[in-house]
């Protein structure tokens, strides 16, 4: 099918765009939902937290066939007044990755409304590529830094009143998950990628 200068792309092409555009506009509310649900749960009068055990055992499945050893990674532990410290860390450990979310769809459904009118290499798109790489680096790692930091300040202040639960619950545990570098690699890539299309792109226009 051939394409006019008024229509840069397909009509199917046209509706593939408009559908991911629409998809990530959705995806990046969804996100708002859950930070605006997180920070409710974690600033409510008795926060849920999931706390790190020690490899605690799990007496109901002792003795139960084909199991050698059960032990619990972690426990949902129902706080009575947690402090507030704790609160703020626990909610960036779930709005920063959700906020690096929102990020990629907006980048996304800019995008995808360029790819439309044919002109996808703009030095905006290539910027805002390299900032969401950078977020989703920081937002990836912080993340988890904070969520290990809130749990420790709940267990230092439930150990101060019990200090037996050191043995119990992890003073401190950070599990880190390096999966957010390697995605702002690539996201760094592209925008590289996009930023030397947009010279391309104004080189080409001015030899028209």
């Amino acid at each position: 099918m051939s394409l006019s200068p008024g229509h840069p792309v397909s009509r199917g092409d046209a509706v593939a765009l408009g559908v991911i555009a629409t998809g990530a506009v959705s995806v990046a509310v969804g996100a708002v939902v859950a930070i605006v649900t997180g920070a409710l749960s974690v600033f409510a009068d008795a926060p849920q937290v999931r706390l790190p055990l020690q490899q605690a055992d799990i007496a109901q499945l002792d003795g139960v066939a084909g199991i050698v050893d059960a032990r619990g990674a972690a426990a949902d532990v129902v706080l009575a007044d947690p402090p507030a410290g704790a609160r703020w860390l626990l909610l960036l450990e779930g709005a920063l990755p959700a906020l690096a979310t929102i990020g990629v769809c907006v980048v996304a459904s800019v995008l995808a409304l360029a790819l439309m009118r044919g002109r996808p290499f703009r030095r905006m798109i290539a910027t805002a590529l390299a900032a969401i790489a950078g977020l989703v680096l920081v937002g990836g790692i912080a993340s988890q830094a904070c969520g290990a930091f809130g749990r420790a300040l709940v267990v230092e202040d439930l150990a101060a009143r019990t200090p037996e639960l050191t043995t119990i619950l992890w003073p401190f545990l950070l599990d880190l998950d390096l999966a957010p570098i390697g995605w702002s690699f690539i996201l760094a890539l592209v925008a590289g990628a996009f930023a030397i299309g947009s010279r391309i792109q104004r080189d080409t226009e001015g030899l028209v």
